[in-house]
């Protein structure tokens, strides 16, 4: 949250380290919701409601990333 936060506050030029570093905090978030569910600490229908929404969280970032990689992207000679 905090990552994300900064990030919306930044310049564009300034956003991406802060969303990779929430891009990496959601994976992390991944995996110990994946051991909590495989050590069966979380049962299936809670795994699965909150995978989703990490998902949707981790499908977001990855668009805002990718958004600001082709907006701070040098124009190439020729192209508008």
């Amino acid at each position: 949250m905090e990552a994300v936060a900064t990030a919306s506050f930044l310049q564009s030029q300034d956003k991406a380290p802060y969303i990779r570093l929430a891009i990496r905090k959601i994976d992390t978030l991944r995996v110990l919701l994946m051991v909590l569910w495989e050590t069966k600490s979380l049962d299936d229908k809670k795994y699965i409601a909150l995978s989703t929404k990490i998902d949707e969280v981790g499908r977001m970032l990855g668009g805002w990333i990718g958004k600001l990689s082709t907006q701070n992207s040098p124009v190439k000679t020729g192209e508008k």
